[in-house]
């Protein structure tokens, strides 16, 4: 019997298929486990970035608790989405309950309409303003300067705008006070300046008591002679008027020694006047020494002022001092003329105080015009300035004096004089061994 051939079996074809759908199956696992793994990655990206967004929340809200300018966050319309706990504080209300307030509710009218449209030309051309405004807050009216700027997102468009304020209020009241600090400053030094003036002239007294009482005394001498020479003229006349005799007369007049006195009397007469006209350029002099130098400034020749500084010390000291002037012998400065005169007379009463027991003492004048400033150099013979010293002898109460000598205050007034004049007053090497000042001045028209 012949066979039949033998049948295939599914088992050529089944295994092939078993095998394609395990690698199907594969892929989809391995597909899953890589979808499984980013998953996981995504989430731990969430909850890294949720942590940073955490961490910045919580930084924020301590800056807006803890700041304590104005800080307020609004959306276009106005209202407010964020404010710092200063200004809900200022508005004396909580953080929660000012939230969706519209940010012009919190000024008066006119200034809320203000704000808004600086807001509105803000948001419009998403560049930074500045605006001032009355804020209305639980304590009164506040002046605030507010900086806004447009609120935008990652498409650039403007969502809102964030507004940080400064209260104006303690910073008007400081400038306040400052202006009034400032005042006052100016009237101290004020005082200053006239108290080393009165201070300058009780040096001068013995010497103006002095200069007073000779011309005076000269005066009086010669009105008393004047009174004994009218005597013995009245006693004359009466015996004139009474009908003596020529001899009588004759007699009389030589007893009373009248062709004498009357040649005297035209001497008297001239002493007196000249005395009176001592008296009167002395009291003319003080008159300008204590001037106080209020006013416009003037024009005035510097070598005339410092001349007449210099007699006025000099008439106070006890012992002689050379005064030299060189250079031009005139200059004319532009300032006040009480205040320069005061300046001079401290450079040159500081001279004379250094060189006190000096065996030849001197002052030495030096003017002279550069361009349109005029320069003098007040040199003396002392022993000069030390170089450890020199930083600071303008410094005010700097003083080398004992105690009760002097106050420190002299070259400290000077040179804030001087600058106020637009000129300088420094310490310069003169070319001796004593202390050399240079005192620059703006020049003035010539006489």
């Amino acid at each position: 019997m012949e066979q039949s051939p033998p049948m295939q079996s599914n088992a050529d074809t089944t295994p092939g298929e078993g095998l394609v759908g395990e690698e199907v199956w594969s892929d989809v696992l391995q597909a899953m486990d890589r979808t499984y793994a980013e998953l996981v990655d995504y989430q731990e990206e969430l909850e890294a970035r949720n942590a940073e967004l955490t961490s910045l929340r919580n930084f924020l809200g301590s800056i807006m608790t803890s700041i304590s300018d104005y800080l307020v966050v609004t959306d276009r319309s106005g209202r407010i989405a964020e404010a710092s706990a200063s200004f809900c504080a200022a508005q004396g209300k909580a953080v929660e309950a000012m939230t969706g307030v519209m940010i012009s509710e919190v000024f008066d009218a006119e200034e809320g309409a203000r704000v808004r449209d600086a807001i509105a030309r803000t948001l419009a051309a998403r560049e930074v303003r500045e605006v001032s405004a009355q804020m209305v807050t639980a304590a009164g009216r506040e002046p605030v300067e507010f900086r806004i700027s447009p609120r935008l997102d990652r498409r650039g468009k403007a969502t809102g705008a964030i507004l940080a304020g400064r209260p104006m209020g303690e910073l008007l009241r400081a400038y306040d006070e400052l202006e009034t600090s400032h005042r006052e400053l100016k009237d101290t030094q004020g005082q200053l300046v006239r108290n080393e003036k009165m201070a300058s002239l009780g040096r001068l007294l013995a010497g103006v008591a002095h200069e007073l009482n000779n011309p005076i005394s000269f005066v009086y001498a010669n009105t008393y002679t004047l009174d004994k020479y009218l005597n013995r003229f009245e006693t004359y006349f009466e015996r004139v008027q009474a009908g003596a005799s020529r001899e009588e007369l004759i007699a009389l007049r030589a007893e009373l020694k009248l062709d004498r006195n009357l040649a005297n009397l035209r001497g008297a007469v001239t002493g007196a006047r000249d005395g009176a006209e001592r008296v009167r350029d002395i009291v003319e002099d003080l008159r300008r020494l204590s001037a106080d130098g209020s006013g416009e400034s003037t024009c005035f020749d510097l070598v005339e002022v410092a001349r007449l500084s210099a007699s006025w010390i000099e008439r106070g000291m006890k012992s002689e001092v050379a005064l030299t002037f060189e250079g031009a012998p005139r200059c004319m400065v532009t300032g006040r003329r009480g205040h320069i005169q005061q300046v001079l007379m401290n450079l040159v009463q500081n001279a004379v105080d250094a060189m006190a027991g000096s065996a030849a003492p001197e002052i030495r004048f030096e003017t002279r015009q550069e361009g349109d400033r005029v320069v003098m150099d007040v040199c003396d013979a002392g022993p000069g300035v030390p170089e450890d010293m020199r930083a600071t002898i303008f410094d005010p109460f700097f003083t080398t004096k004992e105690v009760g000598k002097g106050t420190g205050l002299g070259l400290s007034i000077s040179h804030k004089i001087v600058e106020e004049h637009g000129g300088a007053l420094e310490l310069v090497e003169g070319g001796g061994p004593g202390a050399c000042f240079r005192l620059t001045l703006p020049g003035g028209e010539a006489a």
